[in-house]
């Protein structure tokens, strides 16, 4: 049975982890909210009303394609773009490809980011194979100029990031929606976590600093993990109304 990641990919250990899997979604939550084609996501009004039941609905979508045999994860592509097709077709407007290129990117960045903050360095070898996954799911959705490896996308992706990034009206209202549906503080604990794994472009236009509180606390976290106590901490840090959502993410145990 062909699959679409391979059974010892490093792809497979960052999206079977639920606490990389959230940082993923931290970092992306801060980029999306100042991509210049962020209005689509007001279009369908999903994102502003629901941005965690969004996060865990995006997740089940990446899991099923890094997990699942090479005709399911396939399916479950064409899925994803046949859902975008009908947005465009309700707007009677088309998004544009480096939008879809965006999300992709962030993907991609996020995946090895937040792998990397809570894990360990990943090595060139790895970022590739990261990256490949992600380009095999764009040349699936019919992406074009997409870079053929790591080392080429590097800087198309900082070109994206000057291009394609602003701090706008839906920057503000999405933070105070996140803000809203996850409390001060679980809030507080997000913007922190989004200045470890965010690109400095990103960090610039939300006026955050270098430092995160979260530095001293990451290193005692993995202690945590080691010893089957990350559950308390994601129990603090966390709505427990997504504590079962949360606990289906977790694929590999430390």
């Amino acid at each position: 049975m062909e699959l679409f990641v391979e059974q010892h990919s490093v792809v497979r250990k960052i999206w079977g982890k639920s606490d990389t899997i959230l940082f993923i979604f931290a970092g992306a939550a801060a980029e999306f909210a100042l991509n210049k084609a962020v209005d689509w996501l007001y279009f369908t009004g999903k994102l502003p009303s629901d941005p965690l039941g969004r996060l865990f609905s995006t997740v089940r979508y990446a899991k099923m394609i890094v997990f699942s045999p090479m005709v399911e994860a396939n399916k479950a592509i064409d899925t994803m773009r046949k859902i975008h097709s009908a947005v465009e077709e309700n707007r009677g407007a088309t998004i544009p490809d480096w939008a879809y290129r965006d999300v992709l990117f962030m993907l991609i960045h996020y995946s090895i980011s937040a792998h990397e903050l809570l894990e360990e360095k990943l090595t060139d070898a790895e970022k590739e194979e990261v990256y490949n996954v992600f380009y095999r799911v764009g040349l699936r959705m019919g992406l074009k100029e997409l870079p053929s490896n790591y080392i080429e996308w590097l800087p198309v992706r900082e070109a994206h990031l000057i291009a394609d990034l602003q701090k706008s009206e839906f920057t503000a209202d999405l933070f105070k929606q996140y803000k809203k549906h996850l409390g001060i503080m679980r809030f507080k604990v997000l913007i922190e976590g989004q200045k470890l794994v965010c690109p400095d472009r990103v960090k610039t236009l939300l006026d955050f600093s270098d430092f995160s509180l979260l530095t001293p606390i990451v290193p005692v976290y993995k202690v945590s993990r080691l010893m089957k106590m990350d559950w308390l901490l994601k129990g603090i840090l966390l709505p427990a109304d997504y504590k079962d959502q949360i606990n289906e993410l977790e694929v590999y145990k430390c």
